[in-house]
């Protein structure tokens, strides 16, 4: 891939696919889309607009990463609750039938050939454009660590959340390690919070992280954090602040010689 690039019936985008810095960039949540074909789920507009469809300022966050990282970018183009790319097929979340309060009609008694058809023109598109990615870099002898980004709503369940930003890892911790050493007291930041691999959050990071043997980290940034361009900029300043560090610290650790 040399530009911008859509897969053939739009359920994926690689942005900067041929970027050379040490990221790839995953958001598996970018879009609230959801093709006429499944006739909005059965949701009203008030639930189509929600945290539950899709990760809001989420994909606005990547973009700018990729931009300062020169990092390419593969993102869904469609809502989560068709087909959640952070999930295996074999996961009930995968196609949810309820999400936090909001029942997901168009999710209730799927056939096996509507899970099928979901599987192959969501999830399927979305894992073989990262793989394309990570492959042609790893042909192209290029150093390379997996982060992935997500937003959070403020409030689970009538809950108010604390956290601010979230720094999650399954059974890799390192690149989570060095930028939880390099967080700043500005905002609220934990470890495999407000989610962590008990959740069943973790498998791009293992099936394109670790399994690719890459350093990887799922950054969750709370959305009301992200409400707009400015604040999109200085969550941006905050996450770099601890990424590069630890990204320079890792590349060193693997290519002592670069």
């Amino acid at each position: 891939m040399s530009a911008d690039s859509q897969s053939p019936d739009h359920t994926v985008e690689v942005i900067n696919p041929t970027g050379a810095g040490d990221v790839v960039l995953l958001c598996e949540h970018a879009s609230k889309f959801i093709p006429n074909k499944y006739n909005s789920l059965g949701l009203n507009a008030a639930d189509r607009n929600s945290h539950a469809v899709w990760d809001p300022g989420a994909r606005a966050l990547s973009v700018l990463l990729s931009q300062v990282l020169d990092a390419p970018l593969i993102a869904s183009t469609v809502s989560r609750l068709v087909y959640d790319c952070n999930r295996p097929p074999s996961a009930a979340s995968a196609m949810p039938v309820k999400s936090e309060l909001i029942e997901v009609p168009g999710n209730c008694n799927l056939t096996e050939a509507q899970r099928s058809e979901r599987i192959s023109s969501v999830y399927e598109p979305f894992q073989n454009a990262v793989q394309q990615v990570i492959q042609a870099r790893k042909t192209n002898g290029i150093w390379t660590a997996l982060v992935t980004i997500h937003s959070f709503t403020p409030i689970y369940f009538g809950q108010k959340r604390s956290v601010e930003i979230g720094i999650l890892h399954d059974q890799d911790s390192r690149l989570a390690d060095t930028m939880l050493s390099h967080a700043t007291d500005t905002y609220k930041v934990e470890r495999n919070s407000p989610y962590g691999p008990d959740d069943g959050v973790t498998h791009s990071l293992i099936c394109h992280g670790v399994e690719n043997a890459l350093a990887n980290v799922m950054i969750e940034v709370r959305n009301d954090l992200l409400a707009g361009p400015e604040d999109i900029k200085i969550i941006a300043e905050e996450l770099l602040g601890q990424l590069r560090p630890a990204l320079t610290n890792l590349k060193r650790q693997e290519r002592p010689d670069a």
